[in-house]
């Protein structure tokens, strides 16, 4: 299950993108536009679809009752778990600003 590996860590990197696309969103903290356009392909666009698939592939190993900590470090299960969390209220805060009346 190396892929999976693989796509926990990449998941990671996204998430981690995606918290420095939304400092970026506040600070402007880089002025090479290169540098912070790459981090916001790779947070908002990319982590987008990355992380919850992740997510999904885990659940998919748990109801298949194998070992999904003998794949991937906890640390990365935990913080990948956490970047959802995170984009869902990101996605969840967009929508409600951009429809007040609900």
């Amino acid at each position: 299950m190396r892929w999976l590996l693989f796509l926990s860590r990449l998941a990671f990197i996204c998430g981690i993108c995606f918290l420095l696309s939304l400092s970026l969103r506040f600070y402007e903290w880089t002025k090479d536009q290169d540098i912070a356009s790459t981090i916001i392909t790779i947070g908002y666009f990319i982590g987008i679809l990355v992380v919850p698939i992740t997510m999904l592939c885990y659940l998919i190993v748990v109801i298949r009752k194998k070992n999904l900590i003998a794949a991937v470090p906890l640390w990365l299960i935990i913080s990948n778990v956490i970047f959802l969390f995170i984009l869902l209220i990101y996605i969840i805060s967009i929508n409600a600003q951009s429809n007040p009346q609900a």
